[in-house]
């Protein structure tokens, strides 16, 4: 019935219908890999539960298989809805003890229901934990200290499990009588956070003590003013009911990401009070970019507050989240599959709200990096087969790209939204990315009922190749703003002009020895070695109190571990990235140990007080313009054809260049000019001639070599 679980049915149904048939309805929806232990945990949860509901068979009750709650990432075994009681089971199959960490899982799933989940808001929710084997159960009935509409975690076998039920259902009283449509509304509920979970988010980033992601030295009148510009055009489409869009550009570090934030906040609430009907929501593209943020933001409040972390880690979730589960819960409401090249609602999918529509509850979307939204053609791909690991939603011939169906997620309020794009110039660096000018493109042919908001500074190549204003020229709904590009950056706060050196180096623009000139007149260090030893004690050096260093490499870069140095391990997602970032130096997992290396998939969007970019042979230096290599994981480095990605290794390098705050040295290794006993190269991957031509290149512009 829909996308949002695997399987749904009332409770006499569930028992009247044989067990291999309901697996086999679950395993048919479930796109991800066949894991033997997955497949057994759904089987025994089945049997077990046939016979624990039987009590209940001929009552209004409704049973959910593996629920994702909305925009959170969060999927839970079993939902039971009785009496008005909605049950959250944690099942551990075959397990004979329980951990601390399994108890505040269920727990986490009760409270996220309490706080995101519209139809779950007013409701008592009963948390359980279920380690199958276990013998015994918890006896004593209370409620959690945390919201007196959640019951402290109840602990049991497959035994004691309908008398843990049952005894629930006597001390609550539960409602026998409830709307016959109760399960079916429930299920396609729309995503609402609490007052109370926005009014952690505020106080968080109103006390401004994440030093590890704000911390600068620069003038913010450049931020401000594009922050209360941004909120004057808010206020004037809600005041007007009119649906618009800002375009927040700026120089690498500008404080776009500041911005994002403060308008978030700013737009949330309005003089002290929570302003409920108009508030916005951070949205991020960037993974680890999300998950150091929430993280730092999470922590602070946990030290400040002496709450739990995985409280505070629920909060911040609250305003800071990841733009795909933004999309993919927009996705579940679309008629599927898609007919005609049309996206349209499915009511029975999606609830319709008086004012929002079937929109998310929030008018204002914030999408930072969203130069870096897919075009269609890789939004496509990705859906059909189902995401990239085959476990989410399928949706064949999806017609638009990633920003045609963002807008198009807006303009099903009925009411007002406002889009803010806070977009960075020359900075996509994954392929499929497509940059502003495919905004652009489905403002000018799809949405031309939206008001456009953009400066009118934006001619640099970074931008849609220089051609923004040329793109918009036919489009009547544009108004120019020079508010809405922030041309300093607040990160190299010592020296303005960085990011204009970093461009001209790699436009290799002579312009950029003068520049080095100026900066290191400005105390801003940038500095040249051909030994990583070195550079790595120059950044030791410098990592004075909590000041953090780092080690850079590109993500097509290929012989880094004879300089002893391996990248961020991207096993378990961005875990050891937050390590990386947010540890202090006395943590192996640290950057400031300077043993793992950040690409620029981790540190786009982030930023570090000193840094060594380490220049790999995958970018080099040529009278004729720059070469670009990919090797082929042996013994061969052979020529990067593709047009678009040399542009995405060269963005790959801008990103890595721009990330210091107060200085950097690049390190272009010597190579290895060794022969073994027949004459030969001892390493013919790490030839001198592929690093010394960069080499001179950055010699040649003045850069200071130690």
């Amino acid at each position: 019935m829909s996308n949002r679980c695997l399987y749904y049915s009332t409770f006499s149904e569930f028992l009247q219908t044989d067990a291999p048939s309901i697996y086999y309805a679950i395993r048919t929806k479930y796109h991800g890999g066949a894991y033997d232990t997955t497949d057994e945990a759904w089987e025994e949860e089945i049997e077990v539960l046939q016979r624990v509901l039987l009590p209940w068979k001929d009552e209004n009750a409704h049973i959910i298989f593996e629920y994702d709650i909305p925009r959170l990432g969060k999927r839970i075994d079993v939902v039971l809805l009785l009496r008005g009681l909605i049950f959250c089971l944690e099942f551990k199959v075959g397990k004979k003890t329980c951990e601390q960490a399994d108890i505040e899982q269920v727990l986490d799933y009760a409270l996220d229901l309490k706080n995101f989940h519209e139809y779950s808001a007013t409701r008592r929710i009963v948390p359980i934990l279920v380690p199958t084997n276990f013998q015994g159960h918890t006896s004593t009935i209370q409620y959690s200290v945390y919201d007196c509409d959640i019951y402290n975690p109840f602990i049991t076998g497959e035994s004691n499990l309908q008398q843990i039920i049952s005894s629930v259902l006597e001390h609550d009283g539960g409602q026998k009588i409830i709307p016959n449509e109760w399960g079916s509304r429930w299920l396609i509920s729309p995503y609402k956070p609490t007052p109370t979970i926005v009014e952690a988010a505020r106080t968080l980033y109103q006390n401004h003590s994440v030093k590890d992601i704000t911390r600068h030295e620069a003038d913010d009148a450049a931020t401000d003013a594009t922050t209360n510009y941004v909120l004057s055009v808010i206020e004037h489409s809600k005041r007007n009911h009119e649906k618009s869009i800002c375009f927040v550009t700026g120089v690498p570090g500008a404080g776009k990401t500041l911005v994002g934030l403060q308008v978030a906040i700013n737009q949330t609430y309005k003089d002290g009070a929570i302003d409920e009907e108009n508030g916005a929501v951070y949205l991020s593209g960037n993974g680890p970019l999300v998950a150091v943020l929430t993280e730092a933001l999470a922590r602070d409040d946990r030290d400040r507050n002496n709450k739990n972390i995985t409280d505070s880690r629920r909060e911040v979730s609250t305003f800071i989240q990841i733009i795909h589960r933004y999309r993919d819960n927009m996705l579940k409401k679309i008629k599927n599959p898609v007919e005609n090249g049309i996206l349209e609602i499915d009511p029975n999918a999606a609830v319709e709200k008086e004012k929002s529509g079937y929109g998310e509850v929030e008018h204002v979307a914030i999408f930072d990096e969203a130069q870096r939204s897919w075009t269609h053609k890789k939004l496509a791909e990705y859906l059909k087969k189902g995401g990239t690991y085959g476990n989410k939603l399928k949706v064949p011939n999806f017609p638009v790209s990633e920003a045609a169906f963002l807008i198009w997620s807006l303009d099903q309020r009925k009411d007002w939204a406002v889009i803010v794009c806070l977009v960075g110039g020359g900075q996509e660096i994954h392929t499929g990315e497509a940059g502003i000018a495919e905004w652009i493109e489905a403002l000018n042919t799809q949405y031309k009922h939206w008001k456009v908001y953009i400066s009118d500074k934006l001619t640099a190549p970074e931008y849609a190749e220089g051609r923004v204003n040329e793109l918009l020229q036919e489009n009547t709904n544009v108004t120019f703003r020079p508010e809405l590009h922030l041309a300093v950056s607040m990160r190299s706060f010592r020296a303005e002009q960085v990011s204009d050196f970093v461009h001209c180096l790699l436009a290799l623009d002579p312009k950029a020895a003068s520049l080095y000139k100026d900066i290191m007149a400005r105390n801003y260090p940038i500095l040249l070695t051909r030994d990583i030893y070195t550079a790595r004690e120059w950044l030791r050096s410098k990592a004075i109190g909590s000041l953090r260093t780092g080690v850079l490499i590109s993500k097509t870069s290929a012989r880094y571990r004879p300089q002893a140095i391996r990248p961020i391990d991207k096993t378990s997602g961005d875990v050891n990235t937050v390590h990386w970032f947010l540890e202090d130096k006395t943590d192996v997992r640290s950057s400031n140990y300077l043993e793992e290396a950040a690409t620029e998939i981790e540190v786009q969007g982030l930023e570090l007080d000193y840094t060594c970019v380490l220049w790999d042979p995958d970018m080099r230096y040529s009278p004729n313009g720059w070469e670009f290599k990919k090797f082929n994981g042996s013994k061969n480095w052979t020529d990067e054809t593709n047009a678009e990605t040399r542009n995405y290794m060269l963005n790959g390098y801008r990103v890595l260049l721009t990330r210091a705050r107060q200085g950097m040295i690049i390190c272009v290794p010597k190579g290895n000019d060794k022969r073994n006993a027949e004459g030969l190269y001892e390493d013919q991957t790490r030839l001198p001639e592929y690093y010394d031509s960069t080499y001179n290149y950055l010699k040649s512009l003045g850069i200071e070599e130690i």
